[in-house]
């Protein structure tokens, strides 16, 4: 079903599949071989990513031969979905609606409003002492082609496709850090160029896949599958660190506006959308409290994810620094499976992977840098 590849372990990974996404913090690009990886002596056709942000792994997926079903809860993931996961055309059926929205004129608009800023011989800093993402030059672009997607009415598809391209475009000239709750104080090179849209990386998908938006557990509902996927974004375990630093809501709020195009209330230096507030914004899994027996609630939430999916299979990718102690994850773990498959992967080292055999993982779980896949048998 899959590409060649050959088993992590017994080998060289090839033919990985080529995904497509925007810059992502805690973006599983480089573990997409590991988690293929995963499969080896399963028999599994269905799959399920209940975090999917980026659809990088969905896509992997797709790619690979299973039938796909992608949830997050974000605006702009469920377009990516829609783009990569249910496209049943040929690139080049993309080419003239691409080509037509780059000739779109730019205009004086509310993302240039909001954040474009002018050049200062090298100082992304504006009169008014903010700092903003991209120059003018690109959010004049940005605002012109983002009006048009709405006036062409386009198919959902088609559409996806569409604001997938913008994104990506403006991810390549932006000035920031990866993220849109601060901003460089000097322009980035890369933020002097013209954006420009190009077709994404679309492929024709030969399975009917889904594409959901929604709460976790609320998508979990109706689920019925082989294997499941799970990246919850965990939240920091530093008390004083505001949970507001680490809510996805926050980090790419601006995405979220282009694919709504709803021009919302902003707050803050860096014009975050009003509906990303720590107040509106909380999720389960970024939740650094203690619940009122004394369990913290973020770890319960991930016991109610493995205990509640309906699949053979379930992963976990869990990084150390997160709210669960190694000694808590392990119990959840076994208490809904057999831990059948561990893999370890040391960031700082840049060493991607070291297979780890039953409870061997908790000895590492504790040091910095650290990153842990783990696989469970639900039928055991």
């Amino acid at each position: 079903m899959r590409n060649s590849t050959l088993s992590l372990f017994g080998g060289t990974m090839l033919n990985t599949p080529e995904t497509q996404g925007v810059k992502y913090a805690g973006s599983k690009l480089k573990l997409i071989p590991h988690i293929l990886s995963l499969f080896d002596d399963l028999e599994v056709k269905t799959v399920f990513d209940g975090f999917s942000g980026t659809t990088r792994v969905s896509q992997a997926f797709a790619k690979s031969g299973f039938k796909v079903t992608s949830n997050d809860i974000s605006e702009w993931s469920h377009v990516f979905g829609l783009c990569f996961l249910k496209n049943k055309k040929k690139v080049s059926e993309y080419k003239e609606l691409i080509e037509h929205l780059n000739s779109v004129k730019g205009y004086d608009g509310w993302f240039t409003k909001n954040y474009g800023g002018h050049d200062f011989s090298g100082s992304a800093v504006q009169p008014d002492g903010t700092k903003k993402p991209w120059q003018v030059h690109n959010t004049r672009r940005l605002d012109g082609i983002r009006d048009e997607i709405d006036a062409l009415c386009l198919p959902e598809i088609e559409k996806a496709v569409a604001l997938t391209s913008l994104i990506l475009a403006m991810d390549e000239v932006d000035s920031t850090l990866g993220h849109f709750t601060s901003y460089l104080k000097d322009w980035s090179s890369r933020s002097y160029k013209e954006m420009r849209l190009k077709v994404p990386k679309v492929f024709e998908n030969t399975e009917e896949n889904i594409v959901l938006k929604g709460d976790i557990f609320d998508s979990m509902k109706n689920i019925a599958v082989d294997f499941a996927y799970f990246d919850p974004p965990y939240g920091s375990n530093n008390e004083k660190m505001p949970p507001s630093r680490v809510r996805y809501a926050s980090y790419y709020h601006v995405w979220a506006t282009i694919c709504k195009n709803d021009k919302p209330p902003v707050f803050g230096a860096a014009l975050r959308r009003e509906d990303t507030s720590d107040r509106l914004a909380a999720t389960v899994f970024e939740e650094f409290r203690k619940d009122n027996d004394g369990q913290f609630i973020a770890v319960k939430a991930i016991e109610r994810l493995i205990q509640n999916v309906n699949a053979k299979y379930v992963a976990l990718s869990y990084s150390s620094g997160g709210k669960a102690t190694a000694e808590e994850l392990n119990d959840i773990l076994n208490r809904h499976g057999k831990l059948i498959k561990t893999i370890e992967i040391d960031h700082k080292k840049n060493v991607m992977a070291d297979m780890k055999w039953t409870n061997e993982w908790l000895r590492d779980a504790e040091e910095p840098n650290r990153e842990f896949i783990f696989l469970i048998d639900k039928q055991a």
